[in-house]
């Protein structure tokens, strides 16, 4: 049996899939500024990837912070450095995003699990 994040990973390339099938142009090219806003520019793509996960996290959504989390540790982040972010959001969005903290470092330990594996 697979983690929630296999879980997640497997349900989000199965519903993107079903999504580019619709081969609607304003959703084909809101995915594509998605992609680009994650690509180096004036800052690298690893920082923006960072940033990226303290706004999932102010804004409440689990499955980008997934997704986020997922991305940050491929681009070497630590743990370290990964909970001084998740403490911006924290400050930024308050105590409302302590669930959603909680849910990070879930993430962040069966990602680094997944890794010793």
């Amino acid at each position: 049996m697979g983690t929630r994040l296999d879980e997640f990973s497997a349900y989000r390339e199965k519903m993107n899939a079903r999504i580019f099938e619709l081969d609607h142009l304003g959703i084909k090219r809101f995915f594509n500024l998605d992609t680009a806003a994650y690509r180096d520019g004036a800052l690298d793509g690893k920082t923006k990837e960072l940033l990226g996960l303290v706004a999932s996290a102010v804004l409440r959504c689990n499955d980008c912070i997934d997704y986020h989390l997922i991305q940050c540790i491929n681009a070497g982040w630590d743990d370290e450095e990964l909970t001084d972010a998740l403490n911006v959001a924290l400050i930024v969005g308050g105590s409302i995003v302590i669930p959603h903290l909680r849910h990070a470092v879930e993430t962040i330990d069966l990602l680094r699990a997944q890794n010793t594996d």
